[in-house]
């Protein structure tokens, strides 16, 4: 069977969510064979092969830390020509978007971003995305090259199925013109004991009817162990940081629920969160474009909606 790069994404070598995505959704196509860039091959080694990796190319150059993507480029590249894959899949971050790209120019490929879901297909990998703002859902596959597809977190449910996930050293060569952009220093983002916009299971959002003041969504997030989003409105109103905002100028999420509360529902929010499995909107505005959308909609103030729901949810948790 063909070899499929999956190319991880991790934190100090706790390996994210979606890359357990990417090797569910690879077993499909081929044989996972994960690429991890930096330090921690060896701890990270066990979860991906409990998630299918059947083997590990791991590398870690000073250069992934000291300059901007290209680096990490010119790793996945390397692995690219180890293995002559059948595709190459990446978690669809903004980072990761920039890396499939550079890589698709590099091996003259076809690229799909923004995927929830890959199958098989007679002529190679299928790919499914969510269209112009949500509107329509279309099947594509590479015509030209080895397919680089990009796939959105929460597009899968991660299915473990054990292989031997044994580490191999990737031999990598950073090119000088790899090393065109510096990072000179770095700043630690302040948790908020939340978890990260993108990969969670559950999003609470809040627009320009919290009136400046996210306490009931806060609320309602930290007792359903959800992240919380805002509207552009909300970001350029200064009353939320612009990390998370939710949109076609932000993050797109897909997560099991979202929960749209004083959000009218424009078409630019709509294209980054209406691929989510469930969506509920609390609004006081029946006509709110945001109804149309919705499997579940409260007609009322959020200030007396939600925090009757925070407080049934935590009633039920006694």
């Amino acid at each position: 069977m063909a070899e499929v790069l999956v190319y991880v994404d991790h934190a100090d070598g706790a390996v994210r969510k979606p890359t357990l995505e990417l090797l569910t959704l690879a077993r499909r196509i081929g044989e996972p064979v994960a690429v991890f860039l930096g330090a921690g091959a060896e701890d990270a080694a066990p979860t991906l092969a409990e998630y299918g990796a059947t083997k590990v190319l791991a590398a870690d150059e000073p250069e992934f830390v000291e300059y901007l993507v290209v680096p990490k480029v010119d790793a996945l590249h390397a692995a690219f020509a180890h293995v002559s894959p059948a595709a190459v899949l990446v978690p669809s971050s903004v980072e990761g978007k920039e890396i499939a790209g550079r890589l698709a120019v590099r091996t003259g490929s076809g690229l799909i971003t923004d995927a929830v879901d890959v199958e098989a297909g007679e002529d190679g990998p299928v790919a499914t995305q969510s269209v112009f703002a949500g509107s329509y859902t279309t099947k594509s596959r590479i015509t030209k090259g080895t397919p680089v597809i990009t796939v959105k977190p929460n597009s899968a449910a991660p299915a473990a199925a054990p292989a031997a996930g044994s580490v191999e050293r990737l031999a990598v060569t950073v090119a000088e013109a790899s090393k065109g952009t510096e990072v000179v220093s770095r700043t630690a983002r302040e948790s908020t004991g939340r978890p990260e916009l993108t990969e969670a299971a559950v999003v609470v959002a809040g627009g320009r009817g919290v009136n400046g003041d996210f306490s009931a969504v806060e609320a309602l997030a930290d007792s359903l162990g959800a992240a919380v989003g805002a509207s552009r409105a909300a970001v350029d109103a200064g009353w939320y940081p612009h990390s998370n905002q939710v949109g076609q100028t932000g993050k797109s999420v897909s997560p099991q629920l979202y929960i749209a509360a004083g959000i009218s529902g424009a078409i630019q929010h709509r294209a980054g969160m209406q691929t989510s499995r469930t969506i509920v909107a609390v609004n006081k505005d029946e006509e709110a474009p945001i109804f149309d959308l919705v499997d579940y909609g409260v007609v009322g103030d959020l200030f007396d909606v939600v925090p009757q729901l925070t407080a049934e949810l935590d009633a039920r948790r006694r």
